[in-house]
């Protein structure tokens, strides 16, 4: 099983987002042969989608030729997409910032989410995921926000926005682990082996 572990926590050793993760890669790995690609979105290199490479994808729309530069930084989105595209197996960390999703994250959703690569479009059908047989397993914390808290406590736009881009790319399996919250937490020991649990019994069955 070809795994692509995308990091979107800055925090290292102490993100928790983390650590769930790769727990759930531990356990994965008493069940199949995997074949790990770690993505540290904070740390390794990741193309700004910036003028070069709309240049780039304009010139692909219009029938116009890209100048150099521009065949260059679309030759480093193709990559990034490319290792995006071989895992089978997603697994994603994310902390809950600002109610929504951390900004290198969405960077990179910007750059893997092209049309032609990861979806299609027909004037009558709509959009279709081209990523096929794909599954994903999406680690949720955040510091004080939990279901159910009082609107004043904050809101979670970052896990329905995540489930509904996984789907829109075409991956049918998408299991979510949720640890929160992770400040604001008088039951924290429980609340945390609740979510090692969680992921555990994923990871038996994906």
């Amino acid at each position: 099983m070809k795994v692509l572990h995308l990091n979107s926590s800055p925090r290292g050793a102490d993100s928790h987002s983390l650590q769930l993760a790769e727990l759930f890669i531990r356990e994965l790995a008493k069940k199949h042969s995997l074949e790990i690609d770690r993505y540290d979105l904070f740390e390794d290199e990741l193309p700004a989608f910036g003028e070069l490479a709309t240049g780039a994808k304009m010139s692909l729309f219009t029938g116009t030729t890209a100048t150099e530069e521009q065949q260059r930084e679309w030759a480093k989105i193709k990559e990034v997409f490319e290792r995006f595209a071989a895992a089978d197996t997603y697994v994603i960390n994310v902390p809950l910032w600002n109610n929504g999703v951390p900004y290198i994250l969405k960077q990179f959703i910007d750059v893997v989410t092209q049309p032609g690569w990861s979806f299609g479009f027909d004037m009558e059908k709509g959009y279709t995921g081209l990523l096929k047989n794909k599954k994903a397993c999406v680690i949720h914390t955040s510091g004080v926000y939990r279901e159910g808290i009082p609107p004043a406590f904050g809101s979670d736009f970052c896990s329905p926005y995540i489930n509904d881009w996984l789907k829109f790319v075409g991956v049918e399996t998408i299991e979510q682990i949720n640890f929160a919250p992770t400040v604001v937490n008088t039951e924290f020991g429980l609340t945390k082996a609740s979510a090692e649990k969680q992921a555990t019994d994923i990871a038996a069955r994906l």
